[in-house]
């Protein structure tokens, strides 16, 4: 037990990495509201690590990944996903429609909930055959994505002012399905690219 929940400073650098980010993104954001819309994913994220963390502590590999995430999120937070400066640079130098740090969010939204997903099936022992893992997992990132883009219908029928800046649709019609779809590529990418990283992970980590 002191093993798995023992703290390493490779877990304290990802903690300051986040952390420090979250602090930078908080300093006079573009909106205040949209600020909190944004990170709070990120919060929640952090609440939950700290409550689990002694008896189910992800992977190293789990976790950085959630940490990437989290500045992902706080970033668009600070700046707004249709502000953000790299995502402007992008737009400029390959001559694009739009500002595109929103897909990468949304790529992320079901790249790093896949395995954080794969991991809690397989160390509860969710599936009694493996081979549902795949499906199971990538339903699971469509059903997140989904619920975001819910959560963001709403803020828009509640307020207008959060809503332009909160739902970044940048004048896309089709803005919502192809955040899922992201979503869902994202999911399917990260179990292709990244299942024999995250086996070999597990396997040293005690099952409980």
């Amino acid at each position: 037990m002191a093993q798995m929940s023992a703290v390493r400073p490779f877990h304290l650098a990802l903690l300051a990495a986040v952390l420090g980010v979250l602090a930078w993104s908080g300093v006079a954001p573009y909106d205040r509201l949209t600020w909190w819309l944004e990170v709070s994913p990120a919060l929640a994220g952090l609440v939950a690590l700290a409550v689990t963390w002694r008896r189910f502590r992800l992977t190293d590999l789990a976790l950085t990944l959630v940490a990437l995430h989290m500045i992902i999120l706080c970033v668009g937070g600070k700046y707004t996903y249709a502000l953000v400066p790299l995502g402007e640079w992008v737009r400029d130098a390959f001559h694009l429609g739009r500002n595109h740090y929103d897909r990468l969010g949304h790529f992320a939204q079901g790249f790093v909930p896949a395995i954080i997903a794969r991991e809690i099936i397989l160390r509860r022992g969710v599936l009694a055959r493996r081979g549902w893992l795949p499906f199971l997992v990538v339903c699971i990132c469509g059903a997140i994505s989904a619920s975001y883009e819910l959560i963001e219908w709403l803020v828009a029928l509640t307020s207008k002012e959060a809503s332009d800046s909160f739902l970044g649709t940048q004048g896309d019609p089709w803005d919502t399905q192809t955040d899922m779809a992201l979503a869902f590529a994202g999911a399917a990418i990260a179990l292709v690219t990244l299942a024999r990283w995250h086996d070999a992970q597990l396997a040293k980590t005690p099952h409980r």
